[in-house]
């Protein structure tokens, strides 16, 4: 021992230092966050007679707590409307509303607290036609036209709109506000408008401007049809009566709380 004494160190210190690397290659490779189920709705009844439908589907809670940086996330519903997220504005989240690229690294940790403040989040599947070049430019477009917001005026870029990829869904595309989702075959933009003029800045836990009177809330909500329009609810509010029935998946991840 006393001859091989410091070649002992040396080779100590070399394999501590692998095991560390390894351990730090290891835990930067993990997924950021988890799905227990891919939500979609049971259907539900039509309106009655002359009622005015209320779009999308209203998601069961899954809190609002702040996450730390690097903390995975396990979502019981994806994709989520609600639940953990960071609080770190302009970087980790909110993040900055915009128009994000299939590659880019766009996590439900960072865009959750955007719809805690009110704004909208539009997703989009990798296979969809969301990814393509043409989808993309049909989206900016769309981006750069987004009316304020129809409670508070907010100005485009604020809270929202934030578009994105996000693969864990039951439909190409999704719209949503906190605690309710619009579901949708294609990129329809006009029923993403009817979805944001009806529930934007109403839903939101975090209220950017003073809520609008009873009177100006929506009517009671019906079930959407095959591109995912509506669901009852009784107010705008984000706990309401829709229960999934939702399918197991494994965890995933894209590649890349409240304040």
């Amino acid at each position: 021992m006393e001859r091989y004494r410091a070649p002992i160190i040396i080779v100590a210190g070399l394999v501590g230092v692998a095991l560390v690397s390894v351990f730090v290659f290891f835990s930067a490779s993990q997924p950021a966050y988890a799905c227990s189920t891919v939500w979609s709705p049971a259907p539900t009844a039509s309106p009655a007679a002359g009622a005015t439908p209320a779009l999308g589907y209203v998601q069961p809670d899954m809190g609002r707590q702040h996450a730390g940086l690097g903390d995975k996330v396990t979502y019981t519903y994806c994709a989520p409307a609600s639940g953990s997220h960071y609080n770190k504005p302009g970087s980790a989240g909110p993040i900055p509303p915009r128009v994000y690229g299939p590659s880019d690294n766009v996590i439900p940790e960072g865009w959750l607290h955007n719809l805690e403040h009110g704004g909208l989040v539009v997703l989009y599947t990798g296979t969809s036609s969301g990814a393509t070049a043409e989808g993309q430019a049909q989206m900016r477009a769309f981006y750069d036209t987004f009316p304020p917001g129809p409670v508070c005026g907010t100005p485009r870029g604020v809270s929202g709109p934030v578009i994105a990829r996000f693969d864990q869904m039951s439909t190409p595309f999704q719209a949503l506000v906190w605690g309710r989702v619009l579901f949708l075959d294609t990129f329809d933009q006009a029923k993403i408008l009817a979805f944001w003029e009806q529930w934007g800045e109403r839903t939101n836990p975090e209220p950017q401007c003073p809520k609008p009177s009873p009177s100006s809330s929506t009517a009671p909500s019906v079930a959407p049809g095959a591109s995912g329009s509506s669901a009852p609810s009784a107010t705008p509010a984000p706990s309401a009566t829709s229960v999934p029935s939702a399918t197991p998946v494994p965890s995933a991840s894209v590649a890349p709380s409240p304040s």
